[in-house]
């Protein structure tokens, strides 16, 4: 009867032990329930209407000295809250009022480690906060996602440089599809990326926050799981002398990060959407990040702007030589003003690339800033981030001095702590100067657009410009970037290439650049794609030759009051509604296969709207240039017939 008892108290004991040791929370509505285990190791495992779509994944954080977050798991305190606020964007990509409403569990452990997780409607994250004093030292990350069967994943994988290690890329992939269990620990792949079940949620995996810490890459298991991992911090750095100049790591630490030792680590995040359409209209990332720094936001103006660089400045039927120089920038500037344009950009080649104090003598700047003042457009520059990192706050003045309010830096190709580093130094001084920022050769903006609104976009795609030399950006890469990549903020794409092709007829020339696309996807990724500054990186003179189209392309906004997704399936079409004041504008992007699909307008407020429309010609299949212009009237009654030819698009505006 004793040994009855103790054994009954024992068990007691432990199913106490245990239930202090496990707590779950749900999302607002109920629908989302993540688990967190802390035992011999601190593990999370996320559940879908009673589903579970992610297994027991573990958590942790080693210093240089030892400590680490699985080394307190005794003994630790929960903290719950719920929130429910509405963050206003003063830049939105996506909409004004973004609810944010999620519940929260901190676990707080006895070594100065705590763990905090958060549960969205429409996802979840965590990190990992520390409470030292004085400064620490990161030896490595443990950031598990794993699976309960062995789904595709689609992912984009480094292609290892010749002369770098694998941790130096653009950010410019196509996507990969394979299944889980078939990826291997030596593919290392940037985020965001998308596991892809057929039976359960989507979810897409990245991370938000990320400031003074390197980027999380991921790789294989060999298993039903993705790792996160993470370039080694940089012990010595080498310098090329080339036309783009950059600084790669030629010796890296056996540590990632040296940080504050009081601090919130990067958000590891994971998108869930139930259905396709709720991926690309996602701003999970965003609501994450952290609040702006800046004060005043007044002088951060979003709009349109011409760029030279992919058609190499070949425009036509002018008196005088096409290039670098200043008659060319003088036509352009006559271009955007025609067509509703704000601004110019001077790509590549306007000066010296490894100093910007030397000036291209094809070029008179004083004429070109002072043309352009009187056209009432901006001008903006292109720079090579080695060389703005050393020449940082004279070419910023001399920026200001012209009157330039945006600038563009390129070939950062890196992800670790110092490049991280870098782009909170550039921005804080672009701020300073009131100057609009944006990153090529740059990861995903992980929320810093949210952080830094003047930073108003990223590259991190492969994007217009790889039709120079590939045939890489077809029109089912481009359908995908709208799930997957737009998942980690807004994209610099450069649409609006207006020579187009069949993926027959398609050749990668510098000189004459095309599409593989029709002329309507072109024109519906202004819409679909998300970036407050937009880019039109066609030929003017083409567009000079087509005024009403350039006059429906110049309408078209680059931020919104808000955002729908009315029909999509990935990697298949996309159809996304936004709204800029009264006015309604759709886009549509097909893959490869003609598709017919009927939408509903039955989310318009009541009342008649003129619209215009633009489509897919009848013979688009095979001349995709071809396209339709038309009008018509047009109310919440009424359903949309979208045809689309292969590669093709649909685009709608709708004025009350």
């Amino acid at each position: 009867m004793k040994k009855l008892l103790l054994l009954n108290i024992l068990l007691l004991f432990l199913t106490r032990a245990h239930a202090q040791a496990t707590r779950e929370i749900t999302s607002p509505n109920g629908t989302i329930r993540l688990v967190a285990y802390v035992h011999d190791q601190l593990r999370y495992s996320v559940y879908f209407r009673g589903r579970l779509i992610v297994s027991p994944s573990e958590i942790d954080l080693v210093l240089t000295d030892g400590r680490k977050l699985s080394g307190g798991l005794a003994k630790p305190q929960f903290s719950e809250r719920n929130v429910s606020e509405t963050i206003i964007s003063p830049v939105p990509e996506k909409r004004i009022r973004i609810p944010d409403r999620y519940k929260e569990l901190k676990i707080t452990l006895r070594n100065a480690f705590a763990v905090i997780f958060r549960v969205y409607d429409d996802g979840v994250a965590y990190r990992v906060a520390t409470s030292f004093p004085g400064d620490i030292t990161v030896r490595s990350e443990t950031a598990a996602f794993r699976f309960p069967a062995n789904h595709p994943v689609y992912f984009p994988e480094v292609a290892p440089p010749s002369n770098m290690d694998i941790y130096h890329t653009g950010f410019e992939e196509p996507y990969t599809v394979k299944p889980l269990e078939s990826i291997s620990s030596k593919s290392l792949f940037f985020s965001p990326v998308l596991v892809a079940p057929d039976d359960s949620p989507k979810i897409g995996i990245t991370e938000s926050d990320l400031e003074d810490y390197p980027g999380m890459f991921l790789t294989g298991s060999a298993e039903k799981a993705l790792l996160g991992q993470f370039a080694p911090y940089p012990a010595e750095e080498t310098e090329t002398k080339e036309l783009y100049s950059t600084r790669y790591v030629s010796k890296r630490a056996d540590f990632l990060a040296k940080t504050k030792g009081t601090r919130a680590f990067p958000w590891r995040v994971l998108i869930i959407a139930p259905e396709d359409k709720d991926l690309p209209g996602n701003d999970l990332v965003y609501r994450l990040a952290s609040p702006s720094r800046l004060q005043d936001v007044s002088w951060i103006k979003p709009g349109k702007a011409t760029d030279e660089w992919i058609i190499t400045s070949n425009i036509f039927n002018v008196p005088f030589k096409s290039g670098i120089n200043t008659a060319t920038y003088k036509y352009y500037i006559d271009f955007a003003k025609r067509f509703g344009f704000e601004r110019i950009m001077m790509d590549a080649g306007w000066s010296d690339n490894n100093d910007l104090f030397k000036i291209n003598p094809d070029i008179q700047m004083e004429e070109i800033v002072a043309y352009a003042k009187s056209k009432g457009i901006g001008i903006s520059m292109w720079t090579l981030a080695l060389t703005l990192d050393k020449q940082l706050e004279p070419a910023l003045e001399q920026f200001s001095k012209w009157g330039v309010d945006f600038i563009m830096t390129d070939f950062i190709n890196r992800d670790d702590q110092k490049a991280v580093q870098f782009f909170y130094k550039v921005a804080e001084a672009c701020a300073r100067h009131k100057i609009m920022l944006m990153f090529h050769g740059a990861f995903k903006p992980a929320g810093f657009n949210r952080t830094f609104p003047h930073a108003i976009a990223r590259e991190a795609v492969l994007g217009s410009e790889y039709n120079m030399w590939s045939a890489e950006a077809t029109p089912e890469h481009n359908v995908l970037l709208a799930f997957i990549r737009m998942l980690g903020g807004p994209l610099d794409y450069e649409p609006g290439m207006l020579n187009n092709a069949t993926a027959k007829g398609f050749h990668a020339m510098p000189e004459n650049v095309m599409s593989l696309t029709t002329r309507t996807q072109q024109l519906a990724m202004f819409v679909v794609y998300e970036s407050p500054i937009q880019f039109f990186a066609g030929n003017p003179s083409q567009g000079l030759n087509e005024p009403a189209f350039m006059e429906l392309l110049g309408s078209i906004p680059t931020v919104w009051d808000t955002t729908r997704i009315l029909d999509a399936r990935l990697g298949d079409y996309v159809v996304t509604a936004r709204k800029k004041g009264s006015d309604w504008y759709i886009g549509a992007l097909n893959d490869s296969t003609a598709r017919e699909l009927s939408i509903s307008l039955g989310f318009l407020p009541p009342g008649n709207y003129n619209a215009t429309i633009c489509e897919d010609g009848v013979n688009a299949d095979r001349y995709p240039a071809d396209y339709r212009l038309s009008e018509a009237t047009l109310n919440s009654r009424d359903s949309l017939k979208i045809r689309m030819a292969p590669g093709g698009g649909y685009l709608l505006r709708l004025r009350k």
